[in-house]
């Protein structure tokens, strides 16, 4: 078997692993680089490709201080976008010899909508989406609901209130990470090859694949929702925070109707707003659904399908009824367990990890991408992922009573959501937002003493509580076994290496 000797190995190919790779060899084309990944339930595949920044905005995250630090990535990677992709595509171009610029399906503008169908949560994210825009300096106009175009929800589903957002862009996701594969294509010192098992050698770091060994000083993870099991098999006393799946189901359909803008509501119950984007071809992308989960799934569920159909031909077009299905699309996007993404150098030497950045991934994709690069390459900390190493102690923006509530709230809107209409006999609202506190104060109750599970992941509690205690539990120990603190040792930059071994 060839052993092939590189600077710097990434593992996982989605849209952060392959835009790391693209920052790294375009910013030292005597560097080498390589890529592996194989094909699977990534979220990159079946991303909505939202390129916003008001569009995420929920309360409770605007209001706490790391809500606070993701907003304002969101704004930086926004600010990068332009740049960035003008750099993937003339890359790519060059690879095309000249060629016209693949079509990308950007644009710009988002119609956000309130309606009926919602729950005090989404009109408390709707109201932070407002002052967000004033905080950051972003446009928020109001429209009258019925100028939004291509909108045509069911008579009882209809918006009350809307806004749009100008600035707002979008992507089709699958377009884009096809202009990165021909961005790296072009690259000279980029070599692609399939997933394998990635182990410790006396110099850093091997990935057997199956008709070559690469070897190198460096390696980035970035594997999505595989990350956890991967890091633990390749030195299982890492204290890196554990990364969970967010399973998603969305779904491309034909066009009722020209869609200019994307249409989407807030952040609602456990997940990001029912959304439709304008995709390259003309089609619709309709996501997504959401259920947190332990290890990702392969596969969606009827239940979600139907659930995600459901909201959007009531309330997004009922048109969609008639439309054909190009596509169905499920994904697990990555996210730590304590509800934010893991960023930067491990205690490893050599070891880096780009993960569970949740719904945010492709957005700050430049921003995370050109930062890290900057650090592997230059040896120089980054102020946007200082506050997410991986290593870092679990983050709690949250006192206890006060999860337990928004989770119950949570919980609230998702019985809203789902139309569920109690009984007029008795105070039965009053009755069932009782119940639903109680459930998650018993949920919270069995997690280890001094965890608070972000609201946003409460399902994880109640639905797979004892194995996420044990989740936990193991890497709190594996904190406290540390004799020091989890802080990476000392690296120099980063510089080409050898030709090929045979």
């Amino acid at each position: 078997m060839r052993s092939v000797g590189v600077d710097v190995l990434v593992i996982g190919a989605g849209v952060l692993g392959r835009s790391i790779a693209f920052a790294l060899a375009s910013a030292e084309p005597g560097l080498r680089v390589a890529l592996a990944g194989r094909r699977g339930a990534g979220a990159s595949q079946a991303a909505g490709a939202m390129l916003g920044v008001l569009g995420e905005v929920t309360a409770s995250g605007l209001h706490s201080r790391h809500g606070e630090l993701r907003v304002r990535m969101a704004v930086e990677a926004a600010v990068r976008w332009p740049t960035w992709r003008a750099l993937v595509h003339q890359h790519g171009e060059r690879r095309a010899g000249g060629g016209p610029r693949a079509r990308d399906g950007y644009g710009t503008g988002t119609f956000m909508l309130l309606n009926a169908v919602s729950a005090r949560l989404d009109e408390r994210a709707f109201t932070a989406v407002r002052e967000a825009g004033r905080r950051y300096g972003l446009p928020v106009e109001d429209v009258d609901p019925d100028d939004v175009p291509a909108y045509r929800p069911l008579e009882n589903d209809r918006a009350l209130r809307a806004l749009y957002l100008p600035q707002e862009a979008f992507l089709d996701a699958r377009r884009w990470l096809a202009a990165l594969d021909r961005a790296l294509g072009a690259l000279g010192n980029v070599v692609r090859t399939p997933a394998g098992e990635l182990g410790a050698t006396a110099a850093g770091y091997a990935l057997h694949g199956r008709d070559a060994v690469f070897t190198a000083p460096t390696a980035v993870v970035a594997a999505g929702a595989w990350s956890t099991p991967l890091l633990h098999a390749l030195d299982p006393d890492l204290t890196v925070c554990p990364v969970v799946a967010a399973e998603g189901t969305s779904v491309t359909l034909g066009a009722p109707a020209p869609l200019p803008a994307v249409l989407r509501t807030p952040n609602r119950a456990y997940a990001c707003g029912l959304h439709a984007v304008p995709q390259a071809d003309g089609s619709w992308y309709v996501g997504a659904s959401a259920a947190p989960s332990l290890v990702p799934g392969a596969t969606p569920s009827a239940g979600a399908l139907r659930f995600l159909l459901d909201a959007a031909l009531g309330q997004l077009h009922h048109g969609l009824t008639a439309t054909a299905v190009h596509r169905l699309h499920h994904g697990n996007r990555p996210i730590g367990v304590d509800g934010h993404p893991l960023l930067g150098a491990t205690s490893a030497p050599g070891l880096w990890v780009a993960t569970g950045t949740h719904r945010d991934g492709l957005h700050a994709s430049p921003l995370i991408a050109e930062e890290l690069a900057a650090e592997i390459l230059g040896g120089r900390p980054s102020a946007w992922l200082a506050p997410w190493r991986p290593e870092r102690d679990l983050i709690c923006d949250w006192p206890l009573a006060q999860a337990v509530e928004e989770a119950a709230a949570h919980h609230e809107a998702l019985a809203a959501e789902s139309r569920m209409r109690p009984p007029l006999t008795g105070d039965w609202p009053t009755a069932l937002a009782e119940l639903y506190r109680q459930r998650m104060e018993q949920t919270y109750a069995q997690l280890p003493e001094g965890f608070v599970l972000p609201p946003e992941l409460a399902p994880l509690g109640y639905e797979h509580g004892p194995e996420l205690a044990k989740l936990v539990t193991a890497h709190l120990d594996r904190r406290r076994r540390a004799t020091a603190p989890a802080t990476p040792r000392a690296r120099g930059a980063v510089h080409p290496a050898g030709e090929d071994q045979e």
